[in-house]
């Protein structure tokens, strides 16, 4: 019986088709990987540009409030001095 068995699987790896369609998904395998590879690495770029741009829009705050906080103490001095 265990004999009938492995030779039901042995021929049906011995199949023609077998190596055709081990290649063809071999290949549709590495197309998806690269696919994906190329996708995660978009997917970080987009994250390190938005980064960039929020530290950049957090710079330019800081910037205003500084120069907001300027502007209210010349204000202040020139209140004082009328």
């Amino acid at each position: 019986m265990s004999d009938e068995n492995e030779r039901c699987k042995l021929g049906f790896l011995l199949n023609p088709f077998m190596i055709p369609l081990g290649a063809l998904v071999m290949v549709v395998l590495v197309v998806g990987m690269a696919t994906l590879r190329k996708m995660r690495e978009k997917e970080l770029q987009a994250h390190q540009e938005l980064r960039s741009r929020e530290m950049e829009h957090e710079r330019k705050m800081k910037e205003m409030e500084i120069e907001k906080a300027k502007l209210e103490l010349e204000k202040a001095r020139v209140g004082k001095s009328v």
